[in-house]
């Protein structure tokens, strides 16, 4: 039961898990859209330098040609050369001549307010040369590359994102049915199933867990059966151990001969009762009913010293028989298993509104065990050694009677002490 707990609330984080995935998924969209943006603009900007470098030797070519045979004639005297030489050559240029043959080339972003530069020089005859390329076109085009791979990313990630989260929702919508599945297995459903089709992981899940209710269902029938035939053939030599100790003579070994056999007939009768109720057959008697003065009546034949408080004129539709089969069993058990004073109550419920009303069982002893509280009542336990003996059938009872009314049983401990059984049952409808 603990597996199948943690189970469904593993499965109950599938919504969180769909938007792990989508996370998951946009990083790595992120991660190749800036892969390939990284790649684009670095052979994109190597592409700009090849070019610039070769623009840039080429116009050193017809520099050295115009710097050795003087100025052209092609050109006007009066406006400068094309290029720089001597002292005019950048610092770094010229340190690089002195150590490299030439031509070779510089990327200058020296100066970012102006805008990169391209060089190219070379020494002609002793005398530093060179010549500047502008590169600001190249960088406004690479800035303009950048942005647009930025955009397309972008967009990229506003359709594989909610795609995504779509591929996301149909996979875990069938894990979440499994899921549903499990769970009204779990809360006694054992006819659920997921009818699954297909062939993949999901599909072999939900195979599984429909494989698991059979076989769950099949055994606890067979339990079930097993009960049922077991109290059915009891009946007939209990009823002549019945009567045999009816004719005994009086003493004490036959008072205690036949209190046994009363133990025993009770026991043979509630095992009886919940084959019934485990089988399903059993159907309420609905009738408007005064709801205190059948639980008076209720609590008055056991003969228990119990406090009742009646608040209002409560009414309800429900089975008589079945009520005062609930609070009969709440009450002996209250002074069975815990302690004095014991006090029934029944109100309207104020936590759930106007339309149902309460009958509340407490008791002043240890109070519920802990496994009870759990996992609720469980036949032939009474989960703890100091709330005393028993075969623990009459909550079990209880509460599948409760199931057949659509009423609702709940278990709690009271502060400081003490255990309280609340039923709940809805009004009379009109």
């Amino acid at each position: 039961m603990r597996r199948a707990s943690r189970f469904l609330r593993r499965l109950a984080d599938l919504r969180s898990l769909r938007w792990k995935i989508a996370a998951g998924v946009a990083a790595a969209a992120c991660a190749m859209a800036v892969g390939i943006g990284f790649l684009v603009h670095e052979r994109t900007e190597a592409r700009s330098m090849s070019i610039g470098r070769g623009t840039a030797l080429r116009e050193l070519e017809v520099a050295e040609f115009e710097f050795r045979d003087g100025r052209s004639a092609s050109r006007d005297p009066s406006t400068p050369p094309g290029y720089a030489a001597g002292d005019q050559v950048p610092d770094v240029l010229r340190a690089r001549l002195a150590t490299e043959p030439g031509p070779l080339t510089w990327y200058d972003t020296s100066k970012p307010l102006q805008g990169p530069f391209m060089w190219a020089a070379s020494r002609v005859d002793g005398t530093d040369l060179a010549v500047r390329m502008d590169m600001g076109a190249e960088k406004r085009s690479l800035q303009a590359l950048d942005r647009h791979i930025r955009y397309a990313a972008l967009a990229t990630l506003a359709v594989v994102v909610p795609l995504t989260l779509l591929a996301a929702e149909l996979v875990l919508r069938r894990l979440r049915r499994v899921a549903g599945t499990a769970r009204r297995i779990r809360n006694g459903a054992l006819d659920a199933r997921t009818a699954s089709r297909g062939h993949d992981e999901i599909s072999e899940i939900s195979s599984a867990v429909d494989h698991m209710a059979d076989a769950l269902q099949e055994r606890l029938r067979g339990e079930q059966r097993f009960t049922a035939d077991v109290a059915h053939e009891l009946r007939t030599p209990l009823a002549g151990l019945v009567t045999s100790a009816s004719l005994l003579p009086e003493s004490e070994a036959t008072d205690l001969v036949q209190d046994r056999v009363r133990v025993l007939r009770a026991l043979v009768d509630d095992l009886l009762e919940i084959s019934r109720l485990d089988a399903g057959a059993e159907r309420a008697d609905a009738q408007p009913v005064p709801l205190g003065e059948l639980v008076t009546e209720s609590v008055r034949r056991t003969g228990l010293d119990t406090r009742i408080t009646v608040v209002g004129d409560t009414t309800v539709e429900t089975d008589p028989r079945r009520v005062d089969r609930i609070v009969t069993n709440l009450v002996l058990n209250a002074h069975r298993h815990g302690g004095s004073p014991v006090e029934v109550t029944v109100a309207t419920d104020a936590t759930t509104g106007p339309g149902a009303v309460t009958v509340v069982v407490r008791d002043h002893g240890p109070g519920f065990p802990a496994d009870l509280l759990d996992h609720g009542p469980q036949r032939f336990r009474t989960g703890a050694a100091e709330r005393g003996h028993g075969h623990g059938l009459g909550l079990t009872i209880a509460l599948g009677h409760t199931q057949v009314v659509g009423g609702r049983l709940t278990f709690s401990n009271a502060d400081p002490h003490g255990a309280v059984a609340t039923l709940s049952l809805p009004l009379r409808r009109a």
